[in-house]
């Protein structure tokens, strides 16, 4: 616990230095100083947790350094010393949140006990912080649900402005600003399936955060979808200048991985948040181009076209007699349903816009992705269902051939997903199971049994929550309480023991969380009081 000292008189300051014998106490006399000017960045610096200082002082006095104080760090607890019985004083002392006044000249005894009252709100205060801290922390998984769907209102641009701001206010973001710009990003392990758990892809993920965050940038987390990066600024210039560093920060943390492989597309700046579904579609259709090439990189979607950022991807001329069903094959596997469209518009793009237009050539390209899709069916989902087969009519006209292919394309991968949802209950009987035997562990979380399970974490949180209806920390947590309750009616074991019983070695902790989710304290709910929600 540090004090840190204010006093303009060098006696006075010597004498309350030098009259308590601070360690013994349990205290670090962590500095001092002479006014409060000269103060304020040493206790900016030092951020102790006890603040004694005078009032009447050169340069800077102590009811203005008192406020300094409180307004940048609300928890630190000041002592204000007066030689004057002045009533405004103190008024404006408490208006501050000063937690003393006391009168000069005071005794090194009488001080140190209000330092030790003090002491110990300050601990209880601290220990408040940590507790509301950690509780943050395990319901970060619900709030990046939050956050997930209200990035995919804000770019399906179905919701008001107003509602939006409204629900970004609720998750603390920021979304005022002159222009954004959106990036979509994708990592993945060459060790691992797509969905497979990857501790490289979970610290990449940190890593992206900070960068974001030091771009003043907004991270999305769209589980098995990848990333999305929403950038903001005064104008175009600016934003560039902010992506280009991202990108060249999130090159070099890519580097350091040699099994990792990555995809960015990035979207076109809008100057309303309106538009950012305008420049989340060009991100969009640059990130599509993931399953058009083998190579990392990052690629810009422009008007005119799409081309490479710094030749990081070099998009290989197809030639229309020799269609790669590779690309075709890979989507099939990997790609999203709501990405099909965008696949199937740089698939043809790929191939030069001429190709579309020739009525040969288009009949050929809509055969060939009919015959990849009936493959894929057939061998690898093991489908007796047959993809819809090309009519002359569609054939005939461009945009009709276009629908069809994404039709056709979307069709497979949702087969794809329907048929992974019985391994996914299987999966989630499995973290059910593994909940149950293990929920007394505290380090038990989302990452463990994204381990246990071989799922990545993302992946392992979408498929809990589909299969369940309910985030994992929630059905976690609720498994946990339940469990106390019973131990609360039946046992007389007490609140603390419970805690450790149920996974909660941290007593405040437990009865902070049992508070939160029940509407009662233990105590209280063991009296009987049982407002909890059933």
């Amino acid at each position: 616990m540090k004090v840190f000292l204010v006093e303009d008189e060098f006696v006075v300051r010597e004498g309350i230095k030098n009259n308590i014998d601070w360690e013994v106490h349990g205290y670090e006399f962590c500095g001092e100083a002479g006014d409060g000017e000269v103060a304020y960045p040493m206790i900016q610096k030092l951020q102790p947790d006890i603040v004694i200082t005078d009032i009447k002082m050169p340069f800077m006095d102590g009811l203005t350094l008192s406020r300094m104080i409180k307004e940048q760090f609300p928890w630190i607890e000041i002592i204000l010393l007066t030689g004057y019985e002045d009533f405004q004083f103190a008024q404006e002392a408490i208006r501050i949140g000063v937690s003393s006044y006391l009168s000069k000249p005071i005794s090194g005894e009488n001080l140190l006990k209000e330092i030790d009252n003090l002491a110990e709100k300050t601990r209880e205060k601290r220990r408040e912080r940590e507790v509301k801290k950690r509780y943050e922390e395990e319901m970060l998984e619900r709030t990046e649900y939050d956050r997930q769907e209200l990035f995919a209102d804000l770019v399906a641009g179905t919701k008001g402005l107003s509602e939006i701001l409204d629900r970004a206010k609720k998750l603390s973001l920021d979304l005022t600003s002159i222009r954004y710009n959106v990036i979509r990003l994708k990592v993945w392990s060459t060790r691992h399936d797509a969905y497979e758990y990857s501790q490289s892809v979970v610290e990449i993920e940190k890593g992206v955060r900070g960068i974001a965050e030091e771009a003043g940038a907004i991270f999305f987390d769209l589980g098995i979808e990848g990333a999305a990066l929403l950038f903001k600024g005064d104008d175009d210039e600016s934003i560039g200048a902010k992506i280009e560093e991202s990108m060249l920060k999130m090159k070099k943390l890519f580097e350091k991985y040699h099994h990792i492989k990555y995809f960015g597309g990035v979207g076109q700046c809008v100057g309303r948040v309106s538009d950012i579904p305008i420049s989340f579609s060009w991100a969009s259709r640059a990130f599509a181009h993931m399953y058009l090439t083998d190579d990392n990189g990052f690629l810009i979607g422009q008007e005119d076209m799409l081309h490479p950022q710094q030749e990081d991807v070099v998009l290989s001329e197809i030639d229309p007699r020799h269609i790669d069903r590779r690309l075709i094959r890979e989507f099939l596997r990997r790609g999203d349903t709501t990405e099909a469209e965008f696949f199937i518009e740089e698939f043809i793009n790929g191939m030069g816009k001429g190709a579309i237009r020739s009525t040969l050539l288009r009949q050929y390209i809509a055969m060939d992705v009919y015959f990849c899709v009936t493959d894929f069916m057939e061998n690898e989902l093991h489908c007796e269902e047959k993809p819809e087969i090309p009519v002359p009519d569609v054939l005939a006209d461009e945009e009709k051939t276009q629908q069809y292919m994404v039709r056709i394309v979307k069709n497979a991968a949702a087969l794809r997903e329907n048929d992974n949802k019985g391994h996914y209950r299987d999966v989630v009987n499995e973290v059910m199971n593994y909940i149950e035997e293990h929920y007394t562990e505290e380090d038990l979380s989302l990452n463990t049994l994204a381990a246990h399970v071989n799922f990545s974490p993302n992946h392992l949180s979408a498929v809990f929550r589909q299969q369940t209806g309910q985030p994992f920390i929630k059905y976690l947590t609720d498994y946990r309480m339940n469990a106390a309750k019973e131990l609360l009616s039946s046992t007389s074991k007490k609140s603390n023991e419970i805690g450790l019983m149920v996974g909660y070695k941290d007593p405040h902790y437990f009865s902070y969380l049992f508070k939160k989710t029940q509407g009662v304290t233990p105590t209280q709910y063991r009296g009987g009081n049982r407002t909890e929600e059933n």
